[in-house]
C-alpha cells in the first residue's frame, strides 16, 4: 500500500520531482470548487497585491520558484502573451523573488499584461495553498503551479507541475479560463 507523506502537522504533502529526484511540498493545492484563499503579497511597486481586489474577474495564479530560471521566466512571458486576448482576465505571477527583481524582469522583457507579486514579507499565501518546497535544493521556494479562479472566487482548475523543470500546461489553464 502506497503511503502519502505527511508534514509535522499531519498535513498531506505532495511529491514532485527535481530532475527526477523526489521532493515534497508543504501541502496540496486547493481543490476545484473550493473558495480560493485570499492573500496579501507585495507588487513590484511595493504596493499590496490581493486576490480579493480582482473579484468579478477570472484570475490565473502563475506560481513558480524564481524568475532567474529559464522555465519560470518562460511561464511569465507565455501568460503575458496569452492573456492579452482574454477579456476580464488577470494573471498574477507569484514567487519569493524580491519585488525589485519582478520589476526589473518585467521592464527588461516588456511584460505589461501580468501582475507580479512577491511573497517575501508575508507567508500566508504559501501556507494556504500548500505549495512550498520543504526539502531538496529548492527548499523554501514555491513549487511550479497554476491555479485558475473564477469570477466568484472559486478554484476552477489547478496544476502542480510534477517535474519542476517542466513548464505548466498552458493550454489547459487557458481552456479553463475560456470555459468560465
Amino acid at each position: 500500500m502506497l503511503s502519502i507523506p505527511k508534514t509535522k502537522n499531519n498535513k498531506t504533502m505532495s511529491e514532485i520531482t527535481l530532475k527526477g529526484n523526489p521532493i515534497h511540498t508543504s501541502g496540496q493545492l486547493p481543490e476545484a470548487g473550493t473558495i480560493a484563499a485570499d492573500f496579501s503579497l507585495t507588487g513590484r511597486d511595493l504596493g499590496e497585491v490581493k486576490l480579493s481586489a480582482h473579484k468579478g474577474k477570472k484570475v490565473i495564479l502563475n506560481i513558480f520558484p524564481s524568475l532567474d530560471t529559464d522555465v519560470c521566466a518562460a511561464s511569465v512571458r507565455k501568460f503575458n502573451q496569452e492573456v492579452s486576448d482574454l477579456e476580464n482576465t488577470v494573471v498574477i505571477s507569484i514567487s519569493k523573488d524580491l519585488p525589485f527583481a519582478h520589476g526589473r524582469f518585467c521592464s527588461t522583457e516588456g511584460i505589461e499584461n501580468v501582475i507580479t507579486a512577491s511573497e517575501f514579507k508575508n507567508y500566508d499565501f504559501s501556507k494556504a495553498y500548500g505549495l512550498d518546497i520543504i526539502d531538496g535544493p529548492l527548499a523554501g521556494l514555491h513549487s511550479r503551479c497554476v491555479v485558475v479562479v473564477d469570477t466568484k472566487g472559486k478554484v476552477a482548475y489547478t496544476e502542480q507541475v510534477p517535474e519542476i523543470t517542466q513548464e505548466p500546461d498552458y493550454e489547459k489553464a487557458i481552456e479553463a479560463i475560456k470555459n468560465l
